[in-house]
């Protein structure tokens, strides 16, 4: 790859003196019969063979120089436009992610090249032509253990964006367009069985062995609910009885780990939100983007629905996360008590992966029930989304941002660079 200075030096070598306009009169001069080539060249300071080229009809006038584009200027600007969402909205991209998303548009337009030609040189170049758009910072650093103190300006800086969001899209009295959605995981552990006491014989389960379910729940504040997203880990349980035996229109997927990752939060938001999703609008989504990093795809048709991406601040879903405040331990509890373990602080349940939908679609009932409707609220309530309410933080959760925990230690680590960019939260369209 080259280097920044390398890139800095050419692009000193090879800047052109010359400007568009004075091509455009030297041209028509040219073809006016007023001038020569030569005449007009040397007159209005313009390369001879650039002139040339179009005055004979091989260069487009006002055409730029050098190698196309390998993303259009539309595309670059929507990519902008979607960093600006995304920095506006709680989660500024890495660079990593915006070359990412970057290299997507690319594949859209040659959808026969194997590979994207983008890479370092192309993210110099768009930083400088982005200078007065982004800039970089590096991200805040941030502590481990989440749950013994999390920054009090991150979780000020989320309730002023959320309170913005809340006004100027007049959701403070509409519960039921304001959604939250989150993931809680189930370690399924293996059956236990009797065994002789013996060096040879003793049972020893193998490493990674116990399979992972995720699921993806997502409720408004009214306590309605989107139908459950399950995720298994590795691949589907074998036939279909997993699908039948499950809640009414769940949606189901798998991945490596079993964990939601950006193609999973794409299909469940294109292809199951929007779907079961109230017709009234705009509907506020909140959600810890960090966990489910969203795509160009995402936010587009967020915008054209009307729905409001709001990304939770890293490291305080625990404090902010409504389900993650009441709901969550609900379901845990009855799970463990219709499997029969006893306890919801056991987090690896005796069931097949074949057998949990059943054993989830009886779990999930009680959030239908009147009690599951209220811890919903509750959660909300609680977590300070709805009814807006800061002063419902436990103070004794946050510390401030110049201060360390003590009981941190040296957990403290910088996460990557992100990229900011600049402008009014109003510029981000429909659904900023």
């Amino acid at each position: 790859m080259p280097s920044r200075n390398h890139l800095d030096k050419v692009g000193r070598i090879r800047k052109k003196k010359w400007t568009e306009e004075a091509m455009e009169r030297a041209l028509m001069e040219v073809k006016s019969g007023r001038c020569t080539v030569r005449q007009a060249a040397k007159e209005f300071g313009v390369p001879k063979s650039s002139l040339g080229d179009r005055v004979s009809g091989r260069v487009t006038p006002g055409s730029r120089s050098g190698p196309a584009k390998l993303i259009t200027s539309a595309d670059e600007d929507l990519l902008v436009e979607f960093c600006l969402y995304m920095s506006k909205h709680g989660f500024p991209l890495t660079k990593q992610q915006l070359v990412s998303f970057a290299s997507s548009i690319y594949k859209r337009q040659h959808r026969r090249v194997a590979y994207s030609k983008l890479g370092q040189t192309w993210w110099l170049n768009f930083r400088k032509r982005q200078a007065k758009n982004i800039t970089i910072h590096p991200a805040d650093n941030a502590v481990r253990g989440r749950t013994t103190c999390v920054r009090k300006e991150a979780v000020d800086q989320f309730v002023h964006l959320l309170s913005n969001v809340m006004d100027a899209r007049g959701l403070r009295d509409k519960p039921q367009q304001i959604f939250n959605c989150n993931e809680t995981g189930f370690q399924l552990a293996r059956k236990r069985v009797i065994l002789p006491k013996s060096a040879t014989l003793g049972y020893k389960p193998t490493q990674g062995s116990k399979d992972h379910i995720s699921v993806l729940a997502c409720f408004s504040a009214a306590g309605e609910e989107i139908p459950p997203f399950i995720i298994y880990s590795k691949a589907f349980p074998g036939g279909v009885c997993y699908k039948t035996q499950g809640p009414p229109n769940a949606l189901y997927g798998w991945s490596d780990l079993g964990y939601i990752n950006s193609d999973l939060f794409k299909k469940w938001f294109l292809k199951h939100f929007l779907v079961h999703a109230p017709k009234e609008r705009p509907l506020l989504l909140i959600f810890d983007g960090h966990k489910s990093p969203i795509n160009l795809e995402v936010v587009e048709a967020a915008r054209n629905e009307d729905v409001v991406l709001l990304c939770l601040p890293p490291n305080c879903s625990h404090i902010l996360q409504p389900l993650d405040a009441g709901l969550f331990v609900l379901l845990k509890q009855r799970f463990a008590a219709l499997v029969g373990d006893g306890s919801a602080s056991d987090t690896h349940f005796a069931v097949s992966k074949k057998e949990f939908s059943g054993v989830f679609k009886g779990t999930y009932q009680v959030a239908k029930e009147e009690e599951g409707v209220r811890v919903v609220k509750e959660g909300y309530r609680k977590c300070g989304i709805f009814p807006l309410n800061h002063f419902s933080t436990n103070e004794g959760n946050l510390m401030p941002l110049s201060s360390v925990c003590p009981a941190a230690g040296a957990s403290l680590y910088t996460s990557a660079q992100r990229v900011h960019i600049e402008g009014d939260l109003t510029a981000a369209g429909p659904s900023s």
